[in-house]
């Protein structure tokens, strides 16, 4: 993906205002052999541009002054209620140097697969972006996740995950994270409660009910009253 970038000669909170009002944002170029480069960039473009996901995962082709470099978009600094970027950083790809990147996530296949479509499990993806290290070269714009082998009552890991060549997963926590749980419908929760409680109540005697409790005795009838003499 290609964007255009101008060099930028002031800094400064004065001179980055006076450019955001000229429709402009400022930002950073940094790392590899070279020194941080200042630049600027057209706002409407870039407000476009941030909206692409390849935008945020993969290796970029900034232009600037008729040459051409690979960078990647480490931070975007935004406006707390406006539409307006108030900031933008890149950093230098090196073509022999890996890197680490989040990496979207594509699901596919949940509609076909027995715990959707037989069940009628409820699918939840529990991440949508994981951590890799590659080559610039082989950094994937997203990595598919193929979920036609789902059951109920299983998950889906990240070591169910096919990785492209030369891509390889950076864990933090927990070595197996879940992507994917499978959850039983409400509807069907409760019905599978209700008769567990059935198949755990306690039967009587030749696996009857229990009898119910005798009502009390009758109360004796009062006595007539004597005759007068």
């Amino acid at each position: 993906m290609k964007f255009v970038a101008f060099e930028r000669a002031k800094q400064g909170t004065g001179a980055s205002r006076r450019l955001r009002n000229s429709g402009r944002t400022p930002g950073i170029v940094y790392g590899g052999t070279g020194e941080p480069l200042l630049i600027e960039l057209d706002h409407n473009a870039l407000w476009h541009t941030i909206k692409k996901e390849a935008f945020h995962a993969s290796v970029l082709e900034m232009e600037l002054a008729g040459k051409e470099s690979k960078v990647l978009l480490r931070d975007v600094q935004m406006h707390p209620y406006k539409q307006l970027i108030l900031h933008i950083d890149f950093q230098r790809v090196d073509a022999n140097t890996k890197m680490h990147m989040k990496v979207p996530l594509h699901f596919k296949g949940q509609e076909e697969s027995s715990a959707f479509k037989v069940d009628h499990c409820l699918i939840n993806h529990v991440l949508n972006e994981i951590n890799v290290t590659c080559l610039p070269a082989d950094l994937p714009e997203f990595i598919e996740v193929d979920l036609t082998g789902l059951k109920k009552g299983t998950s889906f890991h990240l070591s169910d995950v096919k990785l492209p060549t030369g891509v390889k997963t950076i864990v933090k926590g927990r070595e197996n994270p879940v992507l994917v749980s499978v959850v039983t419908s409400a509807a069907e929760a409760s019905a599978e409660a209700t008769a567990e409680a059935a198949a755990a109540a306690p039967a009587g005697k030749g696996g009857k009910a229990a009898p119910a409790a005798k009502t009390a005795a009758k109360a004796p009838a009062a006595k007539a009253p004597a005759a007068k003499k």
